[in-house]
């Protein structure tokens, strides 16, 4: 089975090509630029360098947030048409749960957040199973850090702690945490597509007609015309 991942969900962009089961190719950058401008081209020259061809491709695997709103909607607009135009089965799976399958390492609990601005995160709880597949502990959420750490510490486990904003909150998280934190260095903390198609091997697809991105939470905008309404 061949395999298109697509994530930009974040500031970072990935996108892979997995054949068979292994990866063929794969493209990562971590740069503040215009996604919906370098998405396509990325995905173009790794399918060249794997000598794929849109014919060959048997799944699209694209990651739905949480993330930024307009990050989310490029990728999963982009995976919704080339699964629609080539009539292949398209699977979403959460930002948060590919980013935690970077810690498939560890037997300790795996957090990954991404920064949502104001002290908020986008954060969830996993854990490897004993069947070898990621599972979820606690569900997908958008909540104050302080207060997500306050919960998690009251577990008394040790945790790994994965995330591109790693630096905004390392101090945070080790005051609330102190040893039960486990901040492994490096770019172990940026989202992997190679893992978006690993994981995609393994989930039921969706209907392209009616595959929505996970945001978490309203856009600001949004939230204030609601309350606006309500307030009439």
């Amino acid at each position: 089975m061949n395999i298109l991942a697509i994530d930009t969900s974040n500031q970072v962009m990935g996108v892979a090509v997995q054949k068979d089961g292994q990866l063929a190719g794969e493209y990562i950058t971590n740069v503040k630029r215009n996604h919906s401008v370098r998405l396509m081209p990325a995905i173009d020259q790794v399918m060249k360098d794997t000598a794929t061809s849109p014919k060959d491709l048997d799944k699209i695997v694209v990651a739905k947030g949480p993330g930024s709103y307009t990050g989310v909607r490029i990728g999963l607009s982009t995976a919704k048409t080339i699964a629609w135009t080539l009539n292949i089965p398209i699977v979403s799976l959460s930002s948060l749960e590919m980013l935690a399958y970077n810690g498939m390492w560890t037997n300790e609990l795996i957090c990954p957040f991404f920064d949502a601005r104001r002290g908020l995160v986008y954060t969830g709880l996993y854990q490897r199973a004993a069947n070898g597949q990621l599972e979820q502990v606690w569900n997908d959420t958008n909540i104050l850090l302080a207060d997500w750490l306050q919960q998690v510490a009251t577990l008394q486990k040790k945790v790994v702690f994965l995330s591109q904003d790693i630096h905004l909150h390392h101090e945070t998280i080790t005051t609330y945490m102190g040893d039960l934190a486990i901040i492994p260095d490096g770019p172990i903390h940026l989202p992997k597509a190679s893992y978006l198609a690993q994981a995609g091997m393994y989930k039921e697809a969706s209907s392209v007609h009616t595959l929505t991105p996970n945001y978490l939470r309203l856009a600001e905008a949004e939230a204030k015309w609601l309350a606006e309404q309500q307030g009439k």
